[in-house]
């Protein structure tokens, strides 16, 4: 009994997460225009946590700009995404890891899956905390895009660099053998770049499983395993940012949460299937093209 609860204990987790979801949802007062007016945004969730879990980039990329041309204020846009990607990273997350176990455990192309986020989870969640509690950051941020106001130049700006570096990635993903092991560099830039990618996390809601992802795939590992890897340094990242939006800057729109997290957790589930169902290489361009179009257009230059 025990060793059949361990087998399954992820999809345990989300039978007990949707029974909550259906709980919480009955409970509502006005169930009937609540549903009206914010079930759509559950046909976002999913769009947004396929897109995250399927190229190990945050669900921000698709909710930020869409919270945005909403009128969001610049607290909620984050806030509100943090919260959906919690739903949504940690179903991708509990995916990629239950495949890892069964299937990819003794994989040598799959050893540098645990280092990897032992040397990335604890930067990132640092990062987050720097950004959201030192006063520090709130000049760093103000100096570099003029402040929290501007996010939207700030999520165009890094939005273009990353579509860059998706594209300059795709001709490595033609490898058919790759590294296995984290060399002495990778001990130094792999904690650098999670704690730089935390701060832009916390900032944009989006940074730290895409960096790393690219990172990795530059660097010469299996794709696929460097995907996992992202999505499940995003799911703690996003876990670790929520309570600051939730006790300090209270912006967290729950009606949309709830319905675009529900959406969310279908995503996260079923992303696996797409990455391994389609070739890896169309769907980094899609995405990186998608990511291009959201970044230019969220500048003020159009």
């Amino acid at each position: 009994m025990i060793s059949l609860l361990k087998r399954h204990t992820g999809k345990l987790f989300l039978v007990l997460l949707l029974l909550a979801w259906c709980a919480i949802l009955l409970a509502q007062p006005a169930l009937g225009n609540l549903i009206k007016e914010f079930g759509l945004f559950s046909g976002l969730g999913i769009i947004g946590a396929i897109f995250a879990n399927a190229t190990g980039a945050g669900g921000g990329v698709v909710f930020v700009p869409f919270f945005n041309y909403l009128s969001f204020s610049a607290q909620s846009v984050v806030a509100t995404s943090f919260a959906i990607q919690c739903c949504g990273m940690t179903a991708g997350a509990l995916t990629w890891a239950a495949y890892y176990q069964r299937q990819h455990k003794q994989d040598g192309y799959w050893k540098a899956l645990p280092s990897a986020l032992l040397l990335t989870v604890p930067s990132s969640i640092c990062g987050i905390g720097f950004a959201q509690y030192s006063s520090q950051s709130k000049l760093l941020l103000a100096h570099l895009w003029g402040g929290a106001h501007n996010l939207h130049i700030a999520f165009g700006s890094f939005s273009i660099l990353l579509a860059i570096a998706i594209f300059a990635s795709i001709p490595l993903m033609k490898r058919t053998h790759f590294k296995k092991d984290l060399h002495t560099k990778d001990l130094l830039l792999l904690p650098f770049i999670g704690f730089v990618g935390g701060i832009i996390t916390a900032w944009l809601s989006v940074g730290v499983g895409e960096l790393v992802a690219v990172y990795l795939i530059i660097r010469g590992f299996n794709v696929t395993m460097s995907i996992a890897v992202a999505v499940i340094l995003s799911a703690f990242t996003v876990w670790s940012a929520l309570p600051y939006h939730i006790f300090v800057s209270e912006s967290v729109v729950w009606q949309v949460v709830l319905f675009a997290g529900a959406g969310a957790i279908i995503g996260g589930v079923i992303a696996k299937y797409v990455v391994l169902a389609f070739s890896v290489q169309r769907l980094k361009l899609f995405f990186g093209l998608w990511v291009l179009i959201l970044g230019v257009t969220s500048l003020p230059i159009l």
